[in-house]
């Protein structure tokens, strides 16, 4: 009785994607207003864009930045304007929100960028559990991304999975 223990869920020709592969790992900042405003609360136009100028940026440089504002103040469009303009040249990418908003936007970003030809008729398990919380958006853009080319798209884990999409 030693018949070899055969991996079934390897022999099914299934492609197990990770979104945490396309996650942003490290150098992730913020990129907070209040602390250039007068008395935290008030944007004067001269300080702030002198203020600014005399930032170092090269301190987000290859960064992902998310450019908010934690005080309850009126800031005007145009100074987050000012601010990417600042780190568009050196940061990898600039979003406005919070920390939650930048991975979203990256993650989606990753996705887009991915080849869906590389999926044709490829049957895909979109991983669902692992060491980092994915945000849904990621989920509803990688379904977007294979639909046209995957034979199949799974949710879950090769050995336990659901059906998302099969092409007729």
């Amino acid at each position: 009785m030693s018949e070899a223990i055969v991996n079934k869920v390897a022999e099914s020709g299934l492609i197990s994607f990770n979104l945490e592969e396309l996650y942003p790992k490290k150098n992730i900042k913020i990129f907070d207003l209040k602390d250039h405003l007068f008395m935290g609360l008030i944007l004067k136009e001269k300080d702030f864009r002198a203020a600014l100028q005399q930032l170092n940026w090269e301190e987000y440089r290859d960064a992902y930045v998310a450019i908010t504002c934690s005080a309850d103040a009126v800031i005007p469009m145009w100074a987050n304007m000012l601010v990417a303009s600042y780190l568009q040249p050196v940061a990898k990418a600039v979003v406005f929100g919070d920390e939650k908003r930048l991975i979203e936007t990256v993650l989606v970003n990753n996705i887009e960028q991915l080849k869906g030809e590389d999926f044709s008729d490829q049957r895909v398990v979109v991983k669902g559990c692992g060491e980092v919380a994915i945000p849904e958006a990621a989920y509803v853009a990688i379904t977007n991304k294979l639909r046209p080319f995957a034979k199949s798209i799974m949710y879950g884990e090769p050995c336990s999975t659901v059906p998302i999409y099969k092409k007729k």
